[in-house]
């Protein structure tokens, strides 16, 4: 190689190396986690409580059977595509005992997250969560993530980054629930 191609190389290799770093730490971020929450700090632990006001002004809170808490939020892509499955999953269990709660994160603006919810025409309770205090005590660190909670309070699994019927279906049979 001569001494002016090497100089090049030199010059180019940190950019390379830092580019390559930083495209392997962004796939890892996006990449959904299918691991059903091994390895998250909740998993196999009581549920943290809850009392938050739903978008109805109605008081919900953490219910002592099995339950689905997704936080999501208008603006997620994700969300919007994991909403007919969550919209499908209330109407079909909820004779069944299962609780599905919605919880809009960090929305600016309640309107937005009204239009969602009719949009989407969900029928299950969409909680406010005022300064994401719920939202840090389940450690979640964006949208959509999803808890499922078994009945006796004790979180199973946590799916990250929009559901799929296959990655439903595990998180539900981690609670102890058949689907679909």
């Amino acid at each position: 190689m001569s001494g002016r191609a090497l100089a090049n190389w030199r010059r180019w290799l940190p950019s390379v190396v830092a580019a390559v770093l930083v495209t392997v730490l962004i796939a890892a971020l996006l990449r959904p986690d299918r691991s059903g929450g091994v390895g998250n700090p909740l998993v196999d632990k009581p549920a943290p409580a809850f009392a938050l006001r739903s978008l109805d002004g109605v008081e919900v809170q953490l219910a002592s059977r099995p339950v689905v808490v997704n936080f999501w939020a208008s603006w997620c892509v994700p969300c919007r595509d994991e909403a007919p499955l969550l919209r499908s999953l209330s109407e079909t269990q909820s004779d069944r005992g299962l609780v599905v709660l919605g919880i809009s994160f960090q929305e600016p603006d309640l309107q937005n997250a009204r239009a969602f919810i009719q949009e989407y025409a969900l029928a299950y309770p969409s909680l406010i969560d005022p300064g994401a205090r719920t939202a840090i005590n389940y450690g979640v660190s964006g949208v959509p993530e999803t808890f499922f909670i078994d009945g006796e309070g004790t979180v199973r699994s946590v799916d990250r980054g929009g559901l799929t019927t296959a990655r439903l279906s595990e998180g539900l049979s981690r609670i102890g629930l058949k689907w679909p």
